[in-house]
């Protein structure tokens, strides 16, 4: 046998390993990361965030629901979703069996494609073209029932519009988009979401009731929240003064190379920034951003490689 059909012998088979790794064990070795972001007032207790996305749920994904259930230990204050939770026809009903466990416990979330159009079969090499386009052969998926479902959990829509949530004594100011991805943003209208809510808000007076004293200011953390990370979305959220940003969709790269990380975004985000917490700077301002590497993939790509599947932890702490 030649030298060249021995390194070619090498190649496959090394191919083949990654491969067989990828999709039977590193696909499914679910991660919980813990990061951390300083930024409520001093001397406030933790606010513990988990930080959900990407789940592609299919019905008979029992393991995930599983693991997904299991977090409810975790005994978070607050849940943020970033969308793509729907993996088929019949995902909502693992997504319940998933999210059953925290029902009554405060949460937020936006949409993401694939809580509209179903899987489908792609060319992986696409990707290196450019963020993917929508395939005329999506099936559409029942959005209003995982809605409904959401507004039994008590959790708020963010798709384009701003809420406001009380957890241990801080408003949380929450703003976002629908899926970017498909162009269902609308970052036009944000200021006037974010100014209606402070208007509704009966503590935000500058003088207390009945007295000509100055209030002492409403310790008040803003996040923003997007499923897809793209630049215009994050530099916006910026702007509009969030001090932390949630974001999902890039499934961290999904396939890895160990040492460079990820190949391809599927936005335009730093490859950098792909996953994990860091610092989004635009202009002189900057904010914490969270991009979820998500819990799973689609059904027809069923495969990660140096890049398990996770969900994050984020402990919002007192600033220094």
């Amino acid at each position: 046998m030649s030298p060249v059909a021995k390194i070619a012998i090498a190649i496959g088979a090394a191919g083949a390993a990654a491969f067989a790794w990828g999709s039977l064990v590193e696909r499914t070795r679910w991660t919980l990361r813990r990061v951390e972001a300083p930024v409520l007032p001093p001397g406030s207790s933790p606010i513990r965030v988990l930080h959900l996305s990407d789940l592609h749920m299919a019905p008979w994904q029992r393991g995930k629901q599983q693991w997904v259930r299991a977090l409810a230990d975790l005994q978070p204050d607050l849940i943020v979703d970033t969308g793509d939770n729907l993996g088929h026809e019949r995902g909502l009903d693992g997504i319940k069996q998933a999210f059953e466990r925290f029902a009554g416990v405060p949460g937020v979330f936006v949409n993401g494609s694939n809580d509209y159009f179903g899987p489908v079969v792609k060319n992986p090499f696409l990707y290196f073209s450019g963020p993917s386009g929508h395939v005329p052969r999506s099936k559409h998926l029942d959005i209003d029932a995982l809605h409904a479902y959401f507004d039994e959990l008590g959790w708020v829509d963010l798709d384009n519009a701003a809420a406001a949530l009380e957890i241990r004594g801080i408003r949380l100011e929450f703003f976002g988009v629908d899926d970017p991805h498909k162009g269902f943003d609308r970052l036009d209208l944000i200021a006037g979401a974010v100014d209606d809510l402070r208007a509704d808000d009966p503590l935000a007076d500058e003088t207390w009731p009945d007295s000509g004293t100055p209030a002492k200011p409403r310790p008040t953390v803003t996040i923003g929240v997007t499923h897809a990370p793209y630049q215009r979305v994050l530099d916006s959220f910026v702007n509009h003064g969030a001090q932390v940003i949630f974001a999902g969709h890039t499934h961290g790269g999904q396939v890895c190379v160990p040492g460079y990380g990820a190949l391809v975004t599927n936005c335009d985000i730093p490859r950098r920034q792909v996953k994990g917490l860091s610092v989004w700077r635009h202009g002189l301002r900057s904010a914490f951003l969270n991009v979820s590497a998500g819990l799973g993939t689609s059904i027809y790509a069923p495969v990660r490689f140096a890049c398990p599947p996770e969900a994050t932890l984020v402990t919002l702490t007192a600033a220094a």
